[in-house]
């Protein structure tokens, strides 16, 4: 099977990057592939102590990396803006991997009173890639990825009840973010273009992957999940489409990236599929005008 794998990484050295959610799984793999090729990385991650401890990790396997640890939790607004300002003290930015997420979780909310998964998965990433925009336009053309899933298929967008006041359904819920992950990239895409920026935009997804990200499963669901390790991506191949988003020189801005395998769960990365409703251009223009209110970022594109 032809596609990219972590072997396509061209040599990243003299570039930076932000990777979120980076102390496990995917994000943990993007981050240790990125070092290896002279990448500095930059670890977006909630937790301290974790973080210090993935880094310890990819310093074993790759000798002299150049990693640093940035605040992030983006279940709080400020917190996400306090990482903006570390990472604008940056010489450089060329790369945003936004991989941090939740998944499946009961009725959380953010610090902001935001329904958790929503606000997190989608509300975190619109205001964290907002705020970086400057930087990442200042290396001549940084990358924006957003990490969306196959469950963006089952997904709708509750106008009505973002907030989730009115009925809260997990895999619902998780399913809207995702599909506004894809949203998101499209009106991103779309805006930039029109600036004539030098950013551009893009989106992937891991196939199946086992990962912590599925912690919050139902109790009936989670051994399924965990069992299911041998027709799944493992976290290394799973990364392979955010690696190629951020880093192939022939990846198409505005495209979709995930694995080429039966029904996009596993392989090498290439061009996915989204549904029509992932491409919906009114939709995508209107969840952004809703998220900059929600936020309070206004990521300073005009619509064209």
């Amino acid at each position: 099977m032809t596609g990219f794998t972590a072997a396509d990484v061209p040599d990243q050295s003299g570039r930076t990057f932000l990777v979120t959610g980076a102390n496990t799984g995917l994000g943990f793999e993007v981050a240790k592939v990125l070092a290896a090729r002279g990448g500095r990385v930059l670890l977006g991650c909630r937790d301290e102590d974790r973080a210090r401890g993935a880094m310890a990790r990819i310093a074993d396997e790759v000798p002299g990396a150049d990693l640093a640890f940035v605040p992030l939790d983006q279940a709080d607004l400020a917190s996400v803006a306090g990482a903006a300002e570390r990472v604008m003290a940056e010489p450089r930015l060329d790369g945003l991997i936004n991989n941090a997420g939740v998944m499946m979780t009961p009725l959380w909310r953010t610090a902001q009173g935001f329904e958790l998964q929503f606000g997190v998965n989608h509300l975190g990433t619109f205001a964290l890639t907002g705020l970086l925009l400057p930087k990442l336009a200042e290396a001549g053309g940084g990358r924006v990825v957003m990490t969306a899933s196959l469950a963006h298929k089952r997904g709708r967008i509750d106008w009505d009840d973002l907030a989730a006041t009115r009925k809260y359904d997990r895999y619902a819920r998780y399913s809207q973010s995702k599909l506004a992950n894809l949203l998101f990239t499209l009106e991103l895409d779309r805006r930039l273009r029109a600036a004539g920026s030098a950013v551009t935009a893009y989106a992937c997804h891991p196939g199946i992957s086992t990962t912590e990200l599925g912690r919050n499963l139902p109790a009936l669901v989670k051994p399924l999940f965990q069992l299911s390790g041998g027709f799944t991506n493992p976290p290394a191949a799973g990364a392979w489409p955010a690696l190629q988003a951020a880093t192939d020189p022939a990846a198409i801005p505005g495209e979709y990236y995930g694995p080429q395998g039966l029904f996009e769960i596993r392989g090498p990365s290439g061009a996915a599929k989204r549904k029509p409703w992932a491409r919906e251009a009114g939709a995508a223009r209107r969840l952004w005008e809703i998220s900059a209110t929600m936020t309070g970022i206004d990521p300073g594109l005009a619509p064209a």
